[in-house]
């Protein structure tokens, strides 16, 4: 298993001027992989270690979480994908892209954009959550991150976008974040701008004919089990594979399984 070395990640100037930085490990076949919400260059790397002996993997810091600067607001999905494309440049041809959550939408953006790919591998994308309806959650969640009641705006995260079930949410207890832990706010903020902007009209992913793999974790709480497979079905060159025993958080606590299903899918 390949280790990542402790330099500091490289960076270059996005399309708007964003400074975005990334690191960029092993060899082969080129591989962006995109972080969900709250994520950083950490979020992928317990699955990369695992693929750095036969990819070359780039882990960008999505634009808005540190240390990459914060783009403009309100973004956009377009944004990110504008980011994806001067990535897809610096590398000189075709790349597979692999997102995580969040990430996912924005890869599945990418292919609906045109951008050169080879490949998606998509770690349960959250597509029921978008439009208006969202509008609200970021207002409040602003408030609370105003007042420093960061426990009260991951709750209201956790209840109103990842729809967690309120019995998991009990048993998890006080969702405070470490003092040590990073404030990851301004990127769900500007996350949830792209949602808001965003629609939960699933059949317009049946465009993408890009070979697409869609990865779900058997104990992933509804709405998201549901709306990945509607999605498998529409797409029309996309296959489904459940992880058993494995919810949304599987790429962090299960990385060598997930790693091994990406490395035998990516090609």
């Amino acid at each position: 298993m390949a280790q990542f070395t402790s330099e500091p990640p490289a960076s270059f100037d996005s399309f708007d001027g964003t400074r975005i930085y990334y690191r960029r490990v092993g060899s082969g076949s080129p591989v962006i992989m995109i972080h969900g919400s709250g994520g950083g260059l950490h979020s992928w790397q317990p699955v990369a270690e695992y693929l750095a002996d036969r990819f070359e993997l780039w882990l960008p810091a999505r634009r808005g979480y540190a240390p990459s600067g914060p783009g403009h607001a309100p973004k956009h999905y377009a944004d990110e994908v504008s980011d994806l494309g001067v990535i897809i440049d610096m590398i000189g041809r075709p790349a597979h892209l692999v997102g995580m959550s969040y990430g996912a939408t924005v890869a599945l953006h990418a292919a609906a954009a045109g951008l050169p790919i080879r490949s998606l591998a998509l770690w349960e994308p959250p597509l029921y959550a978008a439009g208006a309806e969202l509008a609200p959650v970021l207002t409040r969640f602003e408030e609370l991150t105003a007042k420093g009641e960061r426990g009260r705006a991951v709750r209201l995260l956790a209840e109103k976008v990842s729809r967690v079930p309120a019995a998991l949410l009990e048993a998890a207890g006080d969702l405070e974040p470490d003092e040590n832990e990073p404030d990851d706010s301004y990127g769900w903020s500007r996350d949830l701008e792209s949602m808001i902007a965003d629609t939960t009209y699933l059949e317009r992913w049946s465009s993408v004919t890009t070979p697409t793999l869609l990865m779900r974790g058997s104990d992933t709480w509804q709405p998201m089990p549901e709306t990945v497979e509607r999605l498998a079905t529409g797409m029309p060159h996309a296959r489904l594979e459940t992880f058993p025993g494995q919810t949304h958080f599987a790429p962090s606590t299960s990385p060598e399984a997930v790693a091994r299903t990406l490395a035998e899918f990516l090609y």
